[in-house]
């Protein structure tokens, strides 16, 4: 990766870093979940990870102060960083007045039409999707990504640890769940680092990890109904102790009786007992066109 001389240009050493919070008297705010990264080694990490190339349009979500936006700026054709804090866009627009390819826009993520909004930008090609999220909005965000519809070829975000696991996990581990099975529906997910506390500015409480989704071409199990799929996967693990069939038929929205359930078990050579965490994706693809196939008659 090309890197200008010295690093100590870049707004992620940590002294810029402190002085562009002192010279604007910049106050975090914890419903932001606002920790700035201050290790360009992380930076570097992150973009070797998105496999950030000169013709990508690529989409940061949560820029801060331009850390990872200017690092970006300087391998993409073009960065459209969207930022939810009015705060920042003056201190953006200073920190980044030298990237002609960057553009800033002040809204909430959650709140854009995707589809409406690359129309606006003018994006009429497969983007790829960078971020250091918090918590909170992490799985949304994800979910929206890829349940929008737009060309989207990966997302590369920093998350919390925990997090990053359970998009990875498989069937039977202790961070196995319905977001592993959202995730790997419609993405290979690759650990690409652990980052420690001390990497970003203020300390978080918890340890961080960059994961990489590759959007699938195509989901590795083809289903009809994938609003049933998703159904199924979020009501099996709703209650993790009980079995799927007492999960799956306590759930109203579903409508399915316990007894339809138990033969598409049966249909399937599982046991009755089994539960949830114990199913991978394709036995839910399996399991949701049996009881499709069921509501049919």
């Amino acid at each position: 990766m090309s890197r200008r001389e010295p690093d100590t240009a870049y707004i992620a050493y940590p002294q810029n870093t402190i002085r562009i919070i002192q010279s604007h008297e910049f106050q975090f705010l914890k419903k932001f979940g606002q920790n700035f990264l201050i290790d360009l080694h992380v930076l570097d990490k992150i973009v070797k990870a998105a496999d950030i190339q000169p013709d990508d349009v690529v989409i940061e979500i949560g820029p801060g102060i331009g850390s990872l936006t200017q690092v970006v700026a300087e391998e993409a054709g073009r960065v459209i960083a969207v930022e939810i804090d009015k705060r920042l866009i003056p201190i953006l627009e200073q920190n980044l007045a030298a990237y002609r390819n960057v553009t800033l826009v002040q809204a909430d993520f959650l709140k854009l039409d995707l589809p409406e909004f690359l129309k606006e930008q003018q994006v009429d090609r497969p983007i790829k999707v960078i971020a250091n999220l918090p918590y909170y909005i992490t799985t949304p965000i994800i979910m929206m990504l890829f349940e929008s519809g737009i060309p989207l070829e990966s997302v590369t975000v920093m998350v919390q640890e925990e997090v990053a696991e359970r998009m990875q996990a498989g069937p039977g581990t202790k961070d196995y769940g319905a977001l592993s099975l959202a995730v790997q529906y419609y993405a290979e997910a690759y650990i690409a680092a652990y980052v420690p506390q001390n990497c970003f500015m203020p300390r978080p409480g918890v340890g961080s990890a960059v994961i990489r989704l590759r959007r699938y071409a195509h989901p590795p199990v083809q289903v009809e109904d994938e609003k049933l799929l998703f159904g199924l996967i979020r009501a099996a693990f709703g209650q993790r102790r009980k079995t799927l069939v007492n999960s799956v038929s306590h759930d109203a929205a579903l409508g399915l009786d316990k007894e339809t359930l138990l033969e598409a078990l049966r249909q399937m050579g599982l046991s009755e007992t089994i539960r949830g965490e114990a199913l991978d994706l394709k036995q839910f693809a399996e399991l949701t066109r049996i009881l499709q196939e069921a509501r049919h008659g």
